[in-house]
């Protein structure tokens, strides 16, 4: 499996969770946003399976490798909002939203060579 399938099958996984598991996500909007959260989550969700469909086919993956960068970078005010929620959780909790901080660098890395290999 390429870089690209593997990317568009990480967005597409990840996508599908904010369908099976909104709560978690719904917890990760800023408030600041009009609307309910739900509604962000659902439409996140959808973006990504959209992005992971545009990185999957070989006519589209330049800018599917593109918006994938831009998402992964629109998401990361929702990572900081968590692990500033969840400074009171306990340890293992924290961690995990602390780790979620850095790991958008590399994602974002991960698309735009996608992007680049077209």
């Amino acid at each position: 499996m390429n870089s690209a399938s593997k990317l568009a099958l990480f967005l597409a996984a990840a996508g599908t969770t904010h369908f099976v598991q909104p709560r978690f996500y719904d917890k990760m909007i800023p408030s600041q946003l009009p609307g309910k959260p739900r509604t962000w989550t659902y439409g996140s969700g959808l973006a990504e399976i959209g992005v992971a469909a545009a990185v999957a086919h070989p006519r589209t993956r330049r800018a599917g490798g593109l918006l994938a960068a831009l998402l992964f970078a629109a998401v990361l005010p929702g990572n900081i909002k968590m692990a500033v929620d969840y400074k009171d959780k306990p340890l293992p909790l924290r961690v995990g939203t602390l780790l979620r901080l850095p790991l958008q660098v590399p994602l974002i890395t991960w698309a735009l060579r996608v992007r680049s290999k077209g």
